[in-house]
């Protein structure tokens, strides 16, 4: 009995616990350390051999790197801005192409600067630049080259066209008939030129730039839909606001006769180029925007609004672009604004409105506008 009540004493809460000494305390700890470790399993740790070398996690790529790369945008920015007024956002736009290897679609009215833009554009990258004036007796061979037979040795030798170049204007692209159109469907996606049962590789980087304007159509072709799938973007441009018409005024009030193209300066060279789409590629980007991005291009394909939906080759576009964006804007990950920022100049081109909505004055933007509003932003 006298052993029971000590049991019992010894275990009652009431009672005043006794201070432990270090050895009881330590085999007290590890007793609770043994019940968490059953109790918790999944945050045991594992056992680190004596001697071995912890790998430190390092981050997907510095900040600095795409530092770099805003920088150099921001200075080709300011350097077109010596001529150009205005037009930041679509800068950016083309900036972001040529970093993601795609060929950009310039829209707009006569007389805002679409040619005059890319030519700036075009100094200020340290590469070889052609512009080609679409025109309706255009032929292919006038783009591309022909094989010319060359008296001296007999043979027939080919003479490359104006595409060869690393940025080519194509001017008023909507002028020429299909088949001189035709011609930069194998140089646009593949890069290449055949001619004659021979191929012809175009050198890196090899970026198209066209222009069109979309209220003349006397003496116009429309781009069929495979051509218009191999632009990254089709940027509209617009009409400048009063602010920036009086700025263009004053700027060019006493220079009548100024070539404001030979102003400009390279700013980064072809190598620098390279450089930055190499890493443009190490931009993170999460697998639930790659589900966004998914759901965005696959609801434009079950809406009644349209008659034809994006292609895979938009989900793709609008991957790279955010991507290219993300690096611009400085950081090493794509956030759903990056998204949101590039949906419309990818998609506006790759989509027809029903016929139903063209009649009700509904713009493709519009449409685009309302799956951005539908769709759920990932947290």
């Amino acid at each position: 009995m006298e052993e029971t009540n000590k049991s019992e004493q010894s275990v009652n809460p009431e009672e005043t616990p006794r201070t432990e000494g270090p050895a009881e305390q330590a085999n007290h700890d590890s007793s609770k350390e043994t019940e968490a470790k059953k109790a918790f399993p999944a945050v045991e740790s594992p056992e680190v051999p004596k001697g071995a070398e912890i790998p430190e996690i390092k981050p997907l790529e510095k900040e600095e790197e795409f530092n770099e790369i805003a920088n150099a945008v921001d200075q080709l920015k300011a350097e077109i801005q010596k001529v150009l007024i205005g037009q930041d956002e679509t800068l950016e736009l083309l900036m972001a192409g040529i970093l993601s290897r795609g060929h950009l679609l310039l829209e707009g009215v006569p007389g805002i600067a679409k040619t005059l833009m890319i030519k700036l554009f075009s100094k200020a990258i340290s590469t070889s630049f052609k512009r080609i004036q679409f025109t309706p007796d255009l032929m292919p061979s006038d783009v591309i080259g022909t094989s010319v037979f060359n008296m001296k040795t007999s043979e027939f030798q080919f003479k490359a066209g104006p595409i060869f170049t690393n940025i080519v204007l194509i001017d008023e692209i909507n002028r020429a008939p299909a088949k001189s159109q035709a011609a930069l469907f194998e140089t646009m996606e593949e890069y290449q030129v055949t001619v004659d049962g021979t191929t012809y590789q175009l050198d890196e980087p090899f970026f198209v730039l066209a222009t069109q304007n979309p209220i003349e159509q006397e003496g116009t072709y429309k781009l069929p839909e495979a051509q218009l799938d191999r632009f990254l973007f089709r940027v509209k441009l617009t009409y400048p606001d009063l602010k920036d018409e009086i700025s263009i005024m004053t700027r060019f009030k006493d220079s009548f006769a100024l070539r404001p193209e030979e102003s400009i300066k390279p700013v980064f060279s072809v190598n620098d180029l390279n450089r930055f789409r190499s890493q443009i590629e190490k931009v993170h980007i999460k697998d639930q925007l790659i589900e966004y991005i998914a759901q965005l291009v696959h609801s434009t394909r079950n809406s009644p609004d349209l008659f034809l939906g994006a292609s895979p080759r938009a989900s793709l576009a609008i991957m790279r672009t955010s991507k290219a964006i993300a690096a611009i804007r400085g950081r090493n990950f794509v956030t759903p604004d990056d998204i949101k920022h590039v949906a419309k100049p990818v998609l506006n081109h790759r989509i027809i409105l029903s016929p139903e909505k063209e009649l009700e004055g509904v713009t493709t933007e519009q449409v685009i506008d309302e799956f951005l509003a539908e769709i759920e932003i990932p947290r």
